[in-house]
């Protein structure tokens, strides 16, 4: 597999209801990352560590954490294990900016190549809005990207 042969960006930002510290977690801490995306993670937040969230029984993003500040920034890579936007081949940058009681989330995802921008574009929106209802203290309730994939006694 090779990386992606383009540099398109998608940028999104969403106002969470909560203050950076709380929704650093979402991004670090396994049990809240799947509040809001993923059915399981293992993520071991430091540079080098991990980053691995399946999304659906047919979906595993994987990659590693770059950069790591606590409460305002954090870098990891991105791709798709059995994909054609191999492990790593991304990256996704999150910022943390505190805005009265709450935080702007700006996320910034590189190195996409331009037949999958689309695709990205829709995902990230789906997971940024149920992130802030996860952050917020809210309940997204299940994922319906997760559920549609799901087979019949998983």
């Amino acid at each position: 597999m090779t990386a992606p042969e383009s540099s398109e960006a998608i940028e999104r930002e969403v106002r969470v209801a909560a203050s950076p510290e709380v929704v650093f977690g979402f991004f670090i801490d396994p049990a809240k990352m799947i509040r809001w995306k993923g059915l399981d993670a293992m993520l071991d937040a430091r540079p080098g560590g991990i980053y691995r969230v399946v999304l659906t029984n047919n979906d595993i993003a994987r990659g590693e954490y770059l950069e790591i500040v606590p409460h305002s920034r954090v870098v990891f890579t991105w791709g798709w294990e059995n994909s054609p936007i191999p492990p790593g081949s991304t990256t996704v940058e999150i910022s943390l900016t505190p805005d009265g009681d709450g935080t702007i989330v700006r996320l910034r995802h590189t190195g996409l190549a331009s037949e999958t921008v689309l695709q990205h574009d829709q995902g990230w929106n789906h997971y940024l809005s149920r992130l802030v209802i996860a952050a917020g203290g809210g309940d997204p309730g299940p994922d319906p990207h997760a559920a549609a994939t799901m087979q019949p006694g998983s």
